[in-house]
């Protein structure tokens, strides 16, 4: 019995790599593509082999299900697509120069329409036969009363492959180079159509087990990627959609979890078996505030990994304000406790300087040796602290990606925390990795940048997630109030008011690199108007932007964080930084032209003390139904999560600040704005299947295991992404 199963199991094998061979055939073997038209198909889409192609999936469908007779088409339907079936009765050359056009006559039993073609006229006319039935589909052209269709898709009806009859016709991604080859979408149909003649049900391995497809409904992989390309129903191609987006997210999760797995089972870390003095007194007597019940349980979460004797990898989510820098404080004394340092990074200087100020400020009166280490820590000071660090001197460091530098050398790491972990780049968090030996450190990642589960889950995938999920008690929530430029005196008078109190205000403008010149332009004229209504000596202003010197810009923000000024006139390099208790007024200029985390993370820099605070967002009247929804949702909620699952929603993945480069958001299908249900389903079905039979060894779980074999082979290994 044994035997055979071996025996089968070879033979499936041997059958998948027979299969794969048929579906590697290079593209310039399809009927009708050739040296030249496979060598566009390999550069402008990356399309090399069948199963490329067969991956290649269409953007949008349209309706070929029906056909329309002439005598309906007018004035009314100018814009829309139409499908035709007639008799091409007429084929004439006009014009002359680049006015020369072809115009064709179409006539079925109930009237005849024009077909007008700009390019490709002599070829057309050669291919073309007068008097024959031709299937035509194409938009209609209403220009001066006269009704035609400009360069519709036409074929001999005849001629048209039984595949793509009758279909959702599927428009494909194409470039003019394509184009100009005769591969526009219906060329690329033909070229999909023309491998499914090629192959057979039985050449499309399976890559999912039957219990599976069983339980969700799904059709098997041959039928699910022939509907996505012809699908003759909307029901066959939400099917086919559903099982090849189901697909893609769950080997992408099964992989992250097998990462996720090996690390918990074969990487150790340093045991922290203690909470020793330094915690305990900290806690006990020097600790300002009382911490949340989230803070508590984060906390108790990250000493469970701690003192496992695994190396913990774990994502602290924590909106701005909810108290992240305090839970990373006491996970430090715990590793001093046990006699190991720790490293805080930060990806600016005013954020590192501001965990270093906040750190100091709390351990100031204990025998805590902190240090800090930025590009602008040079000469005897750098030298110093680099031998300070390695003799054990230093306890804590904070710094910037400075620390991940060679010359830097800790006597013994035990826990490295980033904060805003997306603005580093996965080489760089890697190396923190070797600045202890044997093992790695604990890591503890930070972002105040809310990621929407279904994001988290596939970014960070391979963490474990904490989520800081209440804020400290007595905060205010902050008041978000929406002003066209007609309200601007409004603003200004209001703004005078809270200086009256002693507040403190922000003036914000865009800074996005494609306009840059402009943006500062914007910015220094908004400064001189606001010195317009704020004149000295009664009121001072801040100008900060990131094309300042690094010694201006410090001194500058110095000034507003001791009150010596009441305005800041700054660009978005204040998203991330400045901690000023004071300012209550935050006015966010040209608020449509920034994304709604990044709005939500500005708006965080006000609401830091006890007073009530204020975000004024001030647009011009004209708004986008995107810049609307997205000004809505800033004046309806305050929470981070649901600002970023709107984020996802209008943007997408690829957008949201920090995902580009994690190089694992480039599905060719599913999409995490809307397929979260379709996500979390396939990691249930990942970790039931990773918890009962990890080496994929159940006959049932042969499929899986040689997608996987198949697909590390190509790919060579995952990024680590922490």
């Amino acid at each position: 019995m044994f035997c055979w199963k071996i025996n089968s199991i070879n033979k499936e094998i041997s059958l998948s790599l027979y299969i794969m061979s048929i579906l590697e055939t290079k593209i310039e073997f399809v009927k009708g593509v050739g040296p030249q038209r496979a060598e566009l198909f390999k550069t402008e889409l990356g399309i090399f082999t069948y199963n490329d192609a067969l991956m290649h999936f269409p953007f949008r469908y349209v309706d070929k299900t029906t056909f329309h007779q002439i005598k309906d088409i007018g004035p009314y339907t100018d814009g829309e697509n139409v499908q035709l079936k007639g008799i091409l009765r007429r084929l004439d050359t006009v014009g002359q120069g680049r006015g020369k056009r072809l115009s064709g006559v179409l006539r079925d039993d109930t009237g005849a329409i024009e077909l007008v073609w700009f390019k490709g006229a002599n070829w057309l006319q050669k291919s073309l036969q007068i008097g024959g039935e031709y299937i035509v589909f194409g938009r209609v052209n209403n220009f001066k009363g006269k009704i035609s269709i400009p360069h519709p898709e036409i074929e001999l009806a005849a001629q048209q492959s039984e595949t793509a009859a009758q279909t959702l016709a599927p428009v494909y991604p194409s470039t003019d180079k394509l184009n100009n080859k005769g591969l526009d979408a219906k060329g690329q149909r033909k070229v999909i159509a023309a491998i499914f003649d090629k192959i057979k049900e039985k050449d499309i391995i399976e890559t999912l087990p039957q219990y599976m497809l069983d339980k969700y409904k799904f059709p098997n992989r041959y039928t699910a990627l022939k509907h996505i390309h012809f699908p003759s129903h909307p029901i066959e191609l939400k099917k086919a959609s559903q099982r090849l987006k189901f697909e893609e997210l769950f080997f992408l999760q099964l992989r992250l979890l097998q990462i996720k797995k090996n690390r918990k089972n074969t990487i150790k870390g340093y045991p922290f078996e203690k909470v020793g003095d330094y915690f305990l007194n900290f806690y006990n007597e020097k600790l300002p505030f009382e911490l949340t019940n989230a803070q508590k349980r984060v906390i108790k979460e990250i000493r469970k990994d701690i003192g496992s004797g695994r190396q913990m990898n774990r994502l602290l989510q924590g909106d701005v304000g909810s108290g992240k820098t305090m839970v990373a404080l006491l996970c430090m004394l715990i590793a001093l406790d046990n006699n190991y340092q720790t490293c805080l990074m930060a990806p600016t200087e005013i954020l590192a300087q501001q965990h270093f100020e906040s750190i100091h400020e709390y351990l100031g009166e204990t025998d805590i040796n902190i240090g800090y280490l930025t590009g602008s820590v040079k000469g005897k000071k750098r030298q110093a602290l680099l031998e300070a660090l390695e003799n054990g001197e230093i306890h804590i460091l904070v710094g910037t990606h400075a620390v991940l530098e060679d010359p830097v050398i800790f006597k013994n790491l035990g826990l490295a925390i980033t904060d805003e972990q997306h603005r580093f780049g996965v080489k760089q968090r890697g190396r923190l990795w070797k600045k202890s030996k044997p093992h790695p450190p604990h890591i503890l990642v930070m972002t105040a940048t809310p990621i929407p589960r279904t994001l988290a889950m596939t970014i960070y995938g391979d963490l474990d997630v904490s989520v800081i999920d209440e804020l400290p008690p007595g905060r205010k929530e902050i008041q978000t109030i929406h002003k066209y430029e007609s309200g601007r005196l409004r603003v200004l008078g209001f703004m005078k008011q809270e200086i009256a109190k002693g507040r403190q205000v922000y003036v914000v403008y865009p800074l996005i690199q494609e306009s840059e010149k402009l943006d500062l332009k914007n910015l220094q004229e908004g400064y001189e108007a606001l010195l317009r209504d704020f004149p000295q000596p009664d009121y001072q202003i801040s100008v900060v932007h990131g094309k300042m010197k690094a010694k201006d810009k410090d001194f500058e923000m110095q000034r507003f964080v001791k009150g010596e000024t009441q305005i800041m006139v700054a660009t978005t390099v204040i998203e991330v930084g400045v901690n000023v208790p004071n300012a209550s007024v935050m006015v966010i200029e040209n608020t449509e032209r920034f994304g709604l985390s990044q709005l939500h993370q500005l708006r965080g820099r006000v609401g830091r003390g006890a007073e009530q605070s204020y975000c004024i967002l001030m647009t011009g009247d004209k708004l986008s139904n995107d810049g609307r929804e997205r000004i809505q949702t800033m004046c309806r909620t305050n929470n981070g999560f649901e600002i970023a699952d709107a984020d996802l929603r209008l943007r997408g993945p690829g957008n949201i600040e920090g995902t580009q480069q994690s190089g694992i958001i480039n599905f060719k299908l599913a999409d995490l704005a809307k397929d979260g249900k379709i996500l979390q389903a396939a990691r249930h079905q990942a970790e039931e299947i990773l918890d009962s039979d990890v080496l994929f060894g159940k006959p049932e779980h042969l499929p899986i295991k040689i997608f996987m074999q198949n697909y590390q082979k190509k790919t060579k290994g995952w990024s680590k992404i922490s």
